[in-house]
């Protein structure tokens, strides 16, 4: 689970971004931080950059499958 200390420096947000089930090595369109949905593992990603492909990123087999979700975007000004 991301953490965070201001809560004052995020803002919720319902853009269909956040719902997303990306697959391990696609190129994502938002900079921010990424949670695998079945064992909860997280990394940071740049916008127009791959996530972790699926050799560098491995969870048990009976959590299914590696899929990334948007968890916190970064927003660039």
């Amino acid at each position: 689970m991301a953490l965070y200390k201001y809560a004052d420096n995020l803002h919720q947000n319902s853009h269909e971004a956040f719902d997303a089930e990306l697959s391990p090595g696609i190129v994502v369109s938002n900079s921010g931080i990424y949670r695998c949905v079945n064992c909860g593992d997280e990394t940071a990603c740049n916008k127009d950059n791959p996530l972790p492909p699926q050799n560098h990123h491995q969870h048990a087999p009976e959590r299914g499958p590696i899929r990334w979700t948007l968890l916190v975007c970064a927003i660039q000004q």
